[in-house]
This record gives structure tokens, C-alpha cells and sequence, in this order.
């Protein structure tokens, strides 16, 4: 049976996507190497944000990134939250040796922690996944999907979750062949910019 990572071309907010944004392993390439992943360090910083915008590149949605290094690296090693955790974290597969002409990093899914009031824990929310689209193939999506399934039964968290592009038929099938669910009874909901503020302003004052 074909399974996503083997469709030519495949991209998402993985560019498996949508994952929260991702492209999908459509396969590009072969390796007989064994995938690389470990959580990101500071150093890496510049590699992800040069993924992050290929993401938003490839959602169509470029022009929508504000990020900096600066600003992602204080999101992933800033300690800029009440208990002094990180507010975000990011795992990497590494580029395979057998492509060692490419970028350090070829794949990187960035999540943190949400929370389910009926269960009771947590459970991790999976903001980016993406993979370079000449590292498709090489089920480097598989890995890092399969290291966060890890971290949730290693600490008891819930669930694993994450939004997709309704377009990204490539990424859908990635993730259903996982075994993920749509969650179609739900919509998302968003305030930004001047009506984040205004509703702020509604706040009861000391």
C-alpha cells in the first residue's frame, strides 16, 4: 500500500501540513540512513526561521511572518513565562549524511503544551511541521511525528493535535495514515491586532 511519504511531490503546513503548518514526505529522495532527530538548540535558531518562512512560503502566506531569530529564539530558550519554561519547543531532523551537500537541517516540528479541561493533562499542540522538498521521501515526517507520540506517552500527556489547510490534500493523507482524526464539528476562532486590543481594554482595571 502507497502511503504519503511515497506520493511524488507532496507538501503541507508539514508542508506535511497545515500542521499546524506542514509539507508533506512526498519522496524526492532515498536514503537508506536512519533519521537524525533531537530537540533544537540556540544554534539552530537561523535554520528554523529559514523554514518557517519556506512553510509560509508554501501556504501562501509569506508576507504574514513577522518572526525574527531574535523573537524565536526567545520563544524557544527565553524562559519568558511565569515558571521560567519556554513558551514553545522545537525538534529537528538532521540533514542525512548521504546528503551532506544540503542545509544542516532538513525537517523541524515546533509545539508546545495545551490543556484539556475534561481529561485533566496536557497534551502537545503541534504549531509547525515541515520538511525541505528535497528531504521528502525519506521518512523524516514519520520520525518527528513518532518522537512527539514519545513525549506525550513518556509524560502522559493526552493527545497530540494540530491544524491543517482544508487544501492540503497531501498533508490530510499523511496524517490520516498516522491515524489521525478530523475534528470537523469544531471551527477555529481568532482575535489580532486593533480587536485584541480593543476586547483588552474591556478588562476590569485595579
Amino acid at each position: 500500500m502507497t502511503s504519503p511519504e511515497d506520493l511524488p511531490g507532496a507538501p503541507g503546513r508539514d508542508a506535511v501540513a497545515g500542521a499546524p503548518g506542514a509539507v508533506s514526505d512526498s519522496g524526492n529522495a532515498r536514503t537508506d540512513t536512519a533519521p537524525v532527530v533531537r530537540p533544537a538548540r540556540p544554534e539552530d535558531v537561523p535554520e528554523i526561521l529559514a523554514m518557517v518562512r519556506e512553510l509560509a512560503e508554501y501556504e501562501r502566506s509569506a508576507h504574514e511572518v513577522q518572526a525574527t531569530e531574535e523573537m524565536l529564539a526567545d520563544l524557544l530558550f527565553g524562559g519568558n513565562t511565569p515558571s521560567g519554561a519556554p513558551a514553545a519547543y522545537c525538534h529537528v531532523a538532521l540533514t542525512p549524511a548521504d546528503h551532506a551537500d544540503g542545509p544542516p537541517l532538513a525537517r523541524m516540528a515546533l509545539w508546545f503544551l495545551n490543556a484539556s479541561t475534561w481529561m485533566g493533562q496536557h497534551g502537545i499542540y503541534l504549531e509547525d511541521l515541515y520538511v525541505r522538498p528535497r528531504f521528502r521521501g525519506l521518512g523524516l515526517g514519520q520520525a518527528l511525528m513518532a518522537e512527539l507520540a514519545r513525549i506525550c506517552m513518556d509524560r502522559g500527556y493526552a493527545r497530540l493535535e494540530w491544524w491543517v489547510l482544508d487544501w492540503n490534500t497531501p498533508a490530510i493523507e499523511f496524517y490520516r495514515a498516522l491515524g489521525a482524526q478530523s475534528m470537523d464539528d469544531w471551527t477555529v476562532n481568532r482575535i489580532t491586532g486593533t480587536h485584541l486590543e480593543r476586547l483588552a481594554n474591556r478588562a476590569p482595571r485595579d
